[in-house]
Order: C-alpha cells, then sequence, then structure tokens
C-alpha cells in the first residue's frame, strides 16, 4: 500500500468525518453541496465520494448553478473555483483568452510533458500549433492516415478479433482500442509502428503508462504542492508511479528522435527540429533532443487516449442501445454499399456517415476523453456567473459536467441520442465548442479532431460490420476517477462473426 493510500486511510479515520456521514444518512439523503468543516474544510465530502468524484462533481455543479468554489484543509492552502457553466467556459476558452494561459501551476502539475503543446504558452504554444497543423493539411495526410489505419486493421485488429470468436473468455476492448491508436500516433509521430496490437496483447511498459498516469495526475490537482514533493523525495506513492511512467517514455522515444547524422528520419520530428533551430524568438528551455521527446509525447497522449477512450465508451453505449447498432450498420450498407462484402474505404468517404458520426458525438459528450481543464488568470477577473478569480486563483472546468446538465442539454442530457446531432436536412448539426468542450475550445481546440473521426469510423464500421459484439454480463463499467475517462475495470466483451 502506497503513503498515498495511507494518508487517505488515515483522514478517512477522523471524527469528523464519521460525524459527516452519521448526519448525512440520519436524513437518508447527502447534501449536494459539501459542508464546510472548521480545519479540514471541504475534504471530507471529497473523501466520502472519491470513488466516483466526477459524478459527485457534476451534482454539486448542478445544484449551485453550474459553478462553485471548492475550499480545501487549512493546511493544505486549497481554494478553487469549479465550473461547467459554458457561459463562463465561453468567456475562458475564447473571449478572454488570452488572460488564461496553462500557466506555471499548470506546468507544475503536468511537468511530465515538458514543453510539448499540452504545457505551452504564448509563442511556444503558437509555433507548435502552427508546425502541427501545417502536417495535418500536407496534401498526401488523409493518404497516409488511410494507409495507416487500414493496414493496422488488417494485421493487428483482424488477427486479434479472429483469435477470441467464440472464445469464453472476455476480451479487453478498451485494452484493443488503446494498443491500436498506440500503434497509429507512433507511426504518424515518430515513423515507427512498435506492434503493440499482437494475438499476444503483450505488456508494452510505454503503452500502458499513459494510462498510470492518469489517477495521480488527478490527485496533484488536489492535494497540496508540499505533499506530492515529499513523495517524489521518498520515491513513494503516486509520484513513484510518476517518476516510472517518465522512464518508460523516456525509454521507448528518446532512440526513435536521436537521429543520425542528418538529423531525426520521421516527417514529423524533421518539421519540429527546423522549427526549433529557426526560431530564435522562442524561448526553449529543454535542448532538442528533450524538445523532440516532449513534442513526441504529448502529440502520443492526445493521439492515443482520445480515440481510445471515446470508442470504448461508444460499444459500451451501443450496447445498452441495440437500434442504435442497427441504424449503423444500415447506414454503412446504404452509404458505402457494405450489403454483401466488407471493403475499406476512404477518408472521404467516411463522411457520408452522419448517424455514425452523431453516435461518437455522444459517447464524447458523455465521456469526454480529458474530464477538466485547468487554468489560472494572469490578472483578476470576474466571471459571467458573478464569481471573483484572484490572480492566478485555481480554476477547473469540468468538461465531465458540461455533458451532463440538464439546463445545457435538455432533459435527456444523460440519454443516448445519436440523432441530436443530425440536422432535419441530413447533415450534422453544429453545437459550440464551449457546449461541447470534448476536444477543448477556442484557439486550443484540438487540431486533430478531424483525423480523429475518420480512424475512429474506420475502426467502429470494421468492428460493427464483422462481429457481434456483446458485453459481458455483471461487469461493472464506470469511469476512472482520473484526468482521463478510462473504464475503471475496461470493457470485457464476447465476441462471434456475423453472417
Amino acid at each position: 500500500m502506497s503513503i498515498f493510500e495511507y494518508q487517505y486511510k488515515f483522514l478517512l479515520m477522523i471524527p469528523p468525518l464519521f460525524l459527516a456521514w452519521y448526519l448525512a444518512h440520519r436524513r437518508g439523503k447527502k447534501p449536494p453541496e459539501p459542508t464546510m468543516w472548521p480545519v479540514l474544510g471541504m475534504l471530507p465530502a471529497v473523501l466520502l465520494n472519491l470513488r466516483h468524484i466526477h459524478d459527485y462533481a457534476t451534482e454539486v455543479l448542478t445544484a449551485c448553478g453550474g459553478t462553485f468554489r471548492f475550499i480545501g484543509p487549512w493546511l493544505f492552502n486549497i481554494d478553487m473555483l469549479v465550473t461547467s457553466d459554458p457561459v463562463n467556459i465561453h468567456h475562458i476558452l475564447s473571449r478572454n483568452f488570452s488572460n488564461y494561459p496553462k500557466g506555471p501551476e499548470f506546468r507544475k502539475i503536468f511537468d511530465i510533458l515538458g514543453d510539448g503543446i499540452f504545457g505551452a504558452d504564448f509563442e511556444l504554444w503558437e509555433t507548435h500549433r502552427k508546425t502541427t497543423m501545417a502536417q495535418l493539411k500536407h496534401a498526401d495526410f488523409n493518404e497516409f492516415l488511410e494507409r495507416t489505419v487500414w493496414q493496422k486493421v488488417e494485421d493487428g485488429l483482424f488477427p486479434v478479433l479472429d483469435h477470441f470468436c467464440g472464445r469464453k473468455e472476455g476480451l479487453d476492448l478498451q485494452d484493443v482500442f488503446q494498443r491500436l491508436a498506440f500503434d497509429n500516433i507512433c507511426k504518424f509521430v515518430l515513423d515507427s509502428d512498435p506492434c503493440s496490437l499482437r494475438v499476444e496483447l503483450p505488456l508494452f511498459p510505454c503503452e500502458k503508462a499513459f494510462s498510470t498516469l492518469a489517477e495521480p495526475l488527478l490527485r496533484r490537482h488536489i492535494l497540496p504542492e508540499w505533499m506530492w514533493k515529499l513523495q517524489r523525495w521518498l520515491n513513494a506513492g503516486d509520484e513513484r508511479i510518476i517518476a516510472e511512467a517518465a522512464v518508460a517514455f523516456d525509454d521507448f522515444i528518446y532512440p526513435r528522435v536521436a537521429g543520425g547524422k542528418d538529423g531525426v528520419d520521421a516527417d514529423v520530428l524533421k518539421a519540429f527540429e527546423k522549427m526549433y533551430r529557426e526560431r530564435k524568438s522562442v524561448a526553449f528551455s529543454a535542448s532538442l533532443r528533450d524538445f523532440l521527446k516532449d513534442t513526441s509525447l504529448s502529440l502520443m497522449f492526445a493521439g492515443r487516449d482520445t480515440t481510445s477512450t471515446c470508442l470504448t465508451w461508444l460499444f459500451w453505449l451501443v450496447a445498452q442501445n441495440p437500434t442504435s447498432e442497427r441504424k449503423i450498420l444500415e447506414e454503412l450498407e446504404a452509404e458505402l454499399g457494405l450489403k454483401k462484402k466488407w471493403r475499406s474505404f476512404t477518408a472521404e468517404e467516411s463522411h457520408k456517415l452522419v448517424y455514425l458520426h452523431g453516435a461518437l458525438c455522444e459517447s464524447l459528450r458523455l465521456f469526454p476523453p480529458v474530464a477538466l481543464e485547468h487554468k489560472a488568470p494572469v490578472q483578476p477577473d470576474i466571471l459571467p456567473s458573478g464569481h471573483h478569480l484572484a490572480r492566478n486563483g485555481k480554476l477547473i472546468i469540468s468538461f465531465y459536467s458540461v455533458g451532463r446538465m440538464e439546463s445545457v442539454w435538455g432533459k435527456d442530457c444523460l440519454e443516448f441520442k445519436p440523432e441530436r446531432w443530425i440536422c432535419p436536412s441530413g447533415k450534422i448539426k453544429h453545437e459550440p465548442s464551449y457546449k461541447f468542450p470534448a476536444f477543448n475550445a477556442g484557439p486550443r481546440t484540438c487540431v486533430g479532431k478531424d483525423m480523429a473521426f475518420v480512424q475512429m469510423k474506420m475502426v467502429v464500421a470494421t468492428i460493427l460490420y464483422g462481429y457481434k459484439v456483446t458485453v459481458v454480463e455483471g461487469q461493472r463499467v464506470s469511469p476512472r476517477d482520473s484526468i482521463i475517462l478510462h473504464a475503471r475495470e475496461g470493457l470485457k466483451v464476447l465476441l462471434c462473426k456475423r453472417n
């Protein structure tokens, strides 16, 4: 057991916690707003709801009109504003964007990402974004994407699915999707396919390190800095997990960005190497080698977790809604002519799959891969909701909660309804990003959004057309309490071939 877990068990034993539990259960219902205890602040409520913290935050935010101030224990010095109000989100991420950089606090929490695009601000961020967009808009990119995805389907996905067809032991689809997305993003960024998606499903330290990081990084938002610095000094608890993940990343990425006498081999890295050497005005804090590693890691983080998390929750949601599965199959037949024989299709053809696009958006709305965003204003600010923020005040945007607010999405906000994304004309209905922030919003909107949708449509079509997928009964499928909304225990399914 880690030191962090011992700390939690100790805090759970203190008398005010039991008193809070007793008072709440005596009334038969826990109050939505956490009680403010002397010395302990609102921490007892967080600890009591730690195993479903995102749902608890949604409950509190709903009761408080979308914005709530959380105050931690006296010794923790934690005072943060949490919001899921679309008007606030639009103000923070778009209208007053320049006042809300990632900031030094974010870089401390996510120090493992270094100088990658996620933690970059100002000119460094703009340079990252322009360089990445240039690669995605390259004339040959769609052809590269199609070739990469379909090659992985043939060499990795089909063999794994066929191997598990008809078997009584369940296959963890989440694990499959994470491996597939990891292999594909490595091919894009590093021009190297690690082949982690194989029939034997080998342990791949770098690929799994992305998942192990998610919970410790969330807890860094709650714990005071001195506590996780102490863990780091002791090489214990969450900080040991983060350190081990960093080693796994370094061992995998550094050899692939080292390059030869003529520099790196991958086209994406060549573009960033050129940018690094030419942009003398950008304040790079790392060497070229470290910068290329940080850049690769951020892009891999985005490419692995966005698509794999969305796909996992989509298959779980479709399993609860068989009508949606039928409509997806009917659309594949009608729009792509997949009636008698399977064939691959192009990125351009994927745009015809409007219902499938709506289903993916529903998965992203209910289970956004990145559950929250951390911000801190450079100058004091007043949000549209009327809440004040001091300079460098801590602000958390709950992307998870905004997708589940009745005030935003209506009384059916918890229902899986792909139709809500389709206009009467049959085209995709646009929703503003501050209402649907699965890909962030404003200038920092994810540049790989279109790439993600194309890849996900190809994977969903491949699996649903060729296989009947049944979720194993009795498993509890719920989101992890972490930065990334993985399914806590994965998603075990049984497979059989369709006729």
